[in-house]
């Protein structure tokens, strides 16, 4: 199972990394986020318990996460229950329209006779949802900041011009 989820969103490239890579905030900007739980925790690997609802049905995960500040990802690979061995990889590309932020999922199921029905249910009624859910709700969060930091910038010049 391969899926990729994409969005352009209107503020900085580095802001918008820092704010996919710092999963304690994940549940504050995140509505469909339950909670985050750092099982180990380090500057750029930690190993988190996630845990996200799909219209009303609870789900959790644990993985690890890595973050590449050089090459400007966020990587996670799932380390248990049905998702054991996914790898997900955030990207943030610079575009004359805006920061192109994708998740690409990518899992081969364990149990081959059941990759069919894992595709659909587990990518297709759970990835899916959830990765545009984070992205519409990140970009939200994200654009309303970049705005109200531009209301106080421009504020803040008005009143340096009207001392001058």
């Amino acid at each position: 199972m391969q899926t990729a989820t994409s969005i352009l969103m209107q503020a900085p490239r580095e802001r918008i990394f820092e704010t996919a890579a710092d999963l304690a905030g994940w549940p504050r900007i995140l509505p469909h986020y339950r909670y985050i739980k750092y099982l180990e925790r380090g500057p750029e690997r930690n190993v988190v318990e996630m845990a996200a609802v799909r219209d009303g049905i609870p789900i959790s995960w644990v993985s690890e996460q890595i973050i590449d500040r050089v090459r400007l990802e966020v990587r996670f690979n799932h380390l248990r229950a049905f998702t054991k061995g996914m790898r997900v990889v955030w990207t943030f590309r610079e575009t004359p329209a805006g920061v192109l932020v994708e998740i690409r999922h990518d899992l081969n199921f364990r149990i081959r006779f059941l990759a069919p029905i894992a595709d659909r249910v587990i990518g297709g009624f759970f990835i899916d949802n959830i990765a545009n859910k984070t992205l519409r709700c990140m970009k939200e969060h994200l654009e309303k900041l970049e705005i109200r930091n531009s209301k106080l910038e421009e504020s803040s010049n008005q009143g340096k011009g009207e001392e001058s």
